[in-house]
């Protein structure tokens, strides 16, 4: 069974950075994609964010963070990380990981997720 557990999350002001982490249980971190996903307050749907490859040699944003964001993964320590840079308003959310097999967009690609972590950006 693998397990995902964020951290990280918090109030920022607008502007502000934050850097969310999930770790992962188990002996084959290394051997799946992550990524990380949010929803946010009313929205039905999670929203993809950035994803990046079982190696870390491949990773992939969406265009309303790219640039702002960066994904990156510790093999040895089963963790991934998300750091948000110049946090805006409407990114409060909830923010999940997530572990799959495939580098993927899609949120159904997705095998196991954390429950995820509050990010509040206060305007």
């Amino acid at each position: 069974q693998v397990q995902l557990v964020e951290s990280g999350g918090g109030l920022v002001q607008t502007g502000g950075a934050l850097r969310l982490s999930c770790a992962v249980s188990g002996r084959t971190f290394s051997s799946y994609v992550m990524g990380w996903f949010r929803q946010a307050p009313g929205k039905k749907e999670r929203e993809f964010v950035a994803y990046i490859s079982s190696t870390g040699g491949r990773t992939y944003y969406a265009a309303s963070v790219k640039g702002r964001f960066t994904i990156s993964r510790e093999n040895a320590k089963n963790t991934v990380y998300l750091q948000m840079n110049s946090l805006k308003p409407e990114e409060t959310a909830v923010y999940y990981c997530a572990a799959g097999i495939v580098t993927s967009i899609i949120k159904s690609q997705y095998n196991y997720w954390g429950q995820g972590t509050q990010v509040t950006v206060s305007s």
